[in-house]
């Protein structure tokens, strides 16, 4: 169960980035300047694009901020997530 939560977490966001390109690219692709930072962004942050992705037509104003504020969090709880679970594991650490 914790090895399906974690392909959902790791792999879910860019893999509905990718079927969001794939449906429309030319939306995507609108959304950002640079080729080179949808392919990093994609890889890096995936929940922040992928909120950026849902509030992009209207800009960002409003609550707006607080979706994508979430995604900033969801990318950092995804990154530091496996530091905390595995803490008993690092020699020295209490």
């Amino acid at each position: 169960m914790c090895c399906m939560f974690t392909t959902l977490v790791i792999f879910g966001p860019r893999l509905a980035i990718l079927i969001w390109w794939l449906i429309n690219p030319v939306y995507v692709g609108a959304a950002f300047d640079h080729v080179l930072f949808q392919l990093l962004a994609w890889a890096f942050i995936p929940w922040t694009v992928l909120m950026y992705l849902f509030i992009y037509p209207g800009g960002i104003v409003g609550f707006d901020w607080v979706i994508l504020i979430l995604g900033i969090l969801a990318d950092i709880a995804s990154y530091s997530g496996g530091f905390y679970g595995n803490r008993e594991t690092i020699p020295g650490y209490e």
